[in-house]
């Protein structure tokens, strides 16, 4: 009852009331009813936005003024708000806690989720006015108030020497914030401020650690809450295979073979897998020119990436064909018993679906390699020594086998083949590579359309359609 009175109470609230505030802690869930549809489109909106979020932040310092730009040039192409006008903060408000159902399952997802919450309400708080950071501090239980002149002119040599970035014509200027030293430990083991009888000065532009403390703390808990409810949400036949298909939905570009058809050749192949080819692949590449044959993981997995990357379904044929019949089937066996899954594969048979390939995710979670398989992603299938010991094989300095970093974000393995074919073609986007004799006589270049963004269908009809692929593939 009192729950009821409580939803009705709350409810009642005019929406001007509850996204009146630019920003918010999440704290309170949203009661009102939506459609299935709008759970979704909302959901994955701010999937994309948090992907982007994560993109930006490993290719910018956080917080600098390139992030910012970026951030905000590469957030005008979704479709929801890097900055909460009023008549946006509905949706913001749902989508979040709609994640938070998809995010809650296990410690890596909660763990990514936080981070890219937390950087989004990073930039959405440095956005605010001054005395917007005042009143989302005084709403939200945080009473950190300003210092006045007299104690700041009082202050001023201590507040100058312990404070970076604060010069004597800023600081009388600047506000300073006046909170407990327990609440800022990160500040006071860095020597950012000035601590005096258990109180620490914290500059304008560092309160937002002491905020970003509290938000990340609040939220850990919130979603280990949500965890212990979600027996009851997955009993809805409607939103569990939605929230599952959330966690591990991939939401970047399509990289399906009718945008890329033709832009390689067979010849090309050993020199790509050399220099443009993921580590997945590249091992799947190098097992079957050794083995002549891959099993029927390896096959799918290797199959679709190279579909993806460019190869025709007449190349993959007699790609797939010269290899194997250099090992232990012959032409004829090869055509009875690989050439329909292969033709399959390209939407050409069965029931005609144009499959993509396999992004990381699919690559990690679904059927892991065992004995005799090359398929799976490496960084997590293959022993750590073993691991060491092919990546020193590849020439990777010491640094890189202890330490990867790219520029990028990678999340899909065609995604490596194309930003691979950016830098070796100085930022410009995929050629086609010619042979020394066809260099001679052709100068022309082939530039790769620009693959459109857009969400893959991953439907219980697309899964049942992939788990049909696998059963093709399966040996006899």
């Amino acid at each position: 009852m009192q729950f009821s009175e409580r939803r009705k109470r709350v409810g009642s609230r005019p929406q001007a009331e509850l996204y009146g505030q630019p920003l918010q802690f999440y704290g309170q869930p949203p009661l009102e009813n939506i459609s299935l549809t709008e759970f979704e489109t909302f959901a994955v909106d701010r999937l994309k936005l948090l992907k982007t979020v994560e993109n930006v932040g490993v290719s910018y310092l956080k917080g600098s003024p390139q992030y910012v730009k970026k951030l905000v040039a590469e957030s005008k192409n979704l479709n929801f708000p890097y900055r909460l006008e009023p008549d946006k903060r509905r949706k913001d408000h749902i989508s979040h806690f709609i994640l938070r159902l998809a995010y809650c399952q296990t410690e890596d997802l909660r763990r990514w989720f936080i981070q890219q919450e937390v950087d989004l309400f990073r930039y959405r708080f440095n956005d605010l006015s001054p005395k917007q950071k005042l009143e989302f501090l005084h709403r939200n239980n945080l009473q950190y108030d300003t210092i006045g002149i007299e104690e700041k002119k009082a202050l001023k040599d201590k507040l100058l020497n312990s404070s970076p970035g604060v010069s004597g014509i800023t600081v009388e200027d600047q506000d300073f914030y006046k909170v407990p030293f327990q609440d800022a430990l990160d500040l006071v083991r860095t020597r950012k401020v000035y601590l005096k009888a258990g109180y620490v000065y914290i500059p304008h532009q560092e309160i937002v650690t002491i905020v970003l403390n509290d938000f990340r703390t609040r939220l850990s808990k919130a979603l280990a809450l949500t965890a212990r409810s979600l027996p009851a949400v997955h009993s809805d036949e409607r939103l569990q295979p939605l929230l599952n298909h959330l966690s591990h939905a991939y939401v970047g570009q399509d990289y399906s073979i009718q945008k890329n058809v033709g832009k390689i050749s067979l010849e090309q192949i050993d020199s790509l897998s050399g220099k443009s080819y993921p580590l997945c692949m590249r091992h799947l590449h190098q097992a079957l020119r050794e083995n002549h044959h891959l099993r029927h993981g390896g096959r799918m997995q290797y199959g679709l990436f190279l579909k993806g990357i460019g190869l025709s379904l007449e190349q993959a044929l007699q790609f797939w064909r010269s290899e194997f019949i250099r090992g232990k089937v012959d032409a004829d066996k090869f055509d009875k018993a690989y050439a329909y899954s292969i033709r399959h594969m390209f939407g050409k048979e069965g029931k005609r679906t144009d499959y993509t390939p396999y992004n990381c995710m699919k690559v990690i979670l679904s059927n892991p390699p065992s004995q005799g398989d090359y398929h799976g992603c490496p960084f997590r299938h293959s022993d750590p020594e073993l691991l060491k010991q092919k990546l020193q094989f590849y020439k990777v300095s010491p640094s890189g086998i202890n330490q990867v970093d790219t520029t990028f974000s990678l999340n899909h393995p065609n995604q490596y083949f194309l930003e691979s074919q950016k830098v070796f073609g100085g930022g410009r986007d995929l050629k086609r590579e010619m042979d020394a004799t066809q260099k001679a006589k052709e100068n022309s270049v082939v530039k790769a359309s620009n693959v459109k963004q857009e969400l893959p269908t991953n439907g219980p009809e697309n899964v049942a359609e992939m788990e049909d692929l696998d059963s093709i593939f399966q040996e006899p």
